[in-house]
């Protein structure tokens, strides 16, 4: 995605100008370079190509979907990777073909598992022996699948997004027994195939140590206990670009290195190559997605802060005060050198409202500029909440110089549709 300023000085995606979106179509907006998804999946797509090995590439619905989104993934010939009823219903609703859907989740409900069932999708994820035998009982047919494993390794990334180590609520453990119990179950079940083995190490992963770590251990563990599978899904958590420092996953360099390594891992182990999966979400979409805001109060403190308080907040930007997230801001309507350093803040009411607490911008920002936020392509849109009865931004995709409305603000009235009176 190329994000530069014109010779207007107005900061532009793609050559679109930002400052014209944000004035035509009002803010939070957020705006994705569509150019910029199809690439990124298509670069997956090449890399496991390279590699010889059958693959399959399931986008994250999780990390931002709608119903354009999941006809964009269709069109690249991704498969995809749902946590929900109402993400498998987006899925159908678009016309996705059911059997290239996965159904994830720990705490999937009884009713969920009935309607993964009867849309026949691809294979469940197991996620804990209860749920083998609540698939078995509901389900008519045959169903394939797949175990997800808890292989007790520790990601270098944030706490609460690890999701590979010991003190997990996801998998079924391989060190305390959990998983083994887990395929002998399916194995003795009524109608349940195990297709496959499935692991997660956690999110914003820059390197290739700990899912090449893990999968050693899997397939170490599936040749001692004599376990076929036709796929081993390895997760997905790749890494972004959100501020100087950070690395974006290296998706040529970094599929090659796994793979190479799944190739030698076999090798040493006598194990056959089964398909191979991977599930990358954040890494799709995230630096594809700019939030643009609209610049109210400056509240200056003599000696303590200056803070400039935007039209969102934390109703469609959780991260910062979820995780401590980093981004950076642009100015979007001039190019003023950045001089100056503030915090830019919410509108909503909670001091804990911080889009980001050292940015840096230009001393003459004043109300009604606009701001460009970096990076908010995966987990914005798709944990926006209407806390303070806030309403859900605008969603567009920018390509060949147009704008294409994929999801509508949402209105006053809808934010009170379910009540009664």
């Amino acid at each position: 995605m190329v994000i530069e300023y014109n010779n207007n000085g107005e900061l532009t995606m793609g050559g679109t100008s930002l400052k014209t979106v944000a004035q035509s179509f009002g803010t939070p907006t957020i705006v994705y370079d569509e150019t910029q998804i199809r690439t990124q999946m298509r670069r997956f797509h090449e890399a496991f190509k390279k590699s010889g090995l059958n693959y399959n590439i399931s986008y994250a619905s999780k990390a931002f979907t709608c119903l354009q989104m999941v006809k964009l993934v269709q069109e690249e010939a991704l498969e995809l990777d749902v946590v929900s009823e109402g993400e498998l219903y987006t899925a159908l609703e678009a016309g996705f073909d059911p059997q290239h859907i996965h159904f994830h989740g720990n705490n999937k409900t009884k009713h969920e598992i009935q309607y993964a069932l009867e849309s026949k999708v691809g294979y469940i994820v197991i996620d804990s022996l209860e749920e083998i035998d609540l698939i078995d009982r509901y389900a008519s047919d045959v169903v394939n699948v797949v175990i997800r494993l808890n292989p007790g390794v520790e990601a270098h990334t944030h706490e609460f997004i690890q999701t590979g180590q010991e003190d997990s609520k996801f998998g079924l453990s391989i060190k305390h027994g959990l998983a083994i119990e887990g395929v002998r179950k399916v194995k003795n079940s009524k109608r349940l195939n195990l297709k496959g083995v499935h692991f997660h190490v956690g999110s914003q992963i820059e390197g290739t140590e700990a899912m090449i770590e893990t999968a050693r251990l899997v397939i170490q563990w599936l040749k001692e206990n004599d376990i076929e599978v036709e796929l081993i899904n390895l997760g997905g958590g790749f890494s972004i670009k959100y501020v100087e420092g950070d690395v974006s996953f290296p998706i040529e360099d970094g599929i090659a290195e796994i793979t190479e390594a799944i190739i030698s891992i076999a090798k040493e182990t006598g194990f056959p190559i089964p398909e191979i999966g991977i599930e990358p979400g954040r890494s799709i979409v995230g630096e594809a997605g700019i939030t643009l805001y609209e610049v109210g109060t400056i509240k200056t403190i003599p000696n303590v802060n200056k803070y400039v308080s935007i039209d969102g907040g934390m109703s469609d930007h959780i991260r910062t005060s979820l995780y401590d997230a980093q981004y950076e801001a642009l100015l979007v309507n001039r190019n003023d050198q950045a001089d100056e350093t503030v915090t830019i803040a919410g509108k909503l009411c909670e001091s804990g409202d911080i889009i980001i607490k050292d940015a840096k911008l230009p001393s003459t920002v004043k109300r009604g500029d606009y701001l460009a936020i970096l990076s908010t392509g995966a987990y914005h849109y798709s944990m926006a909440s209407n806390y303070n009865q806030m309403q859900k931004p605008s969603v567009f995709f920018l390509k060949d110089g147009k704008a294409r409305e994929v999801i509508k603000r949402q209105s006053l009235r809808q934010l009170i549709i379910n009540d009664t009176k």
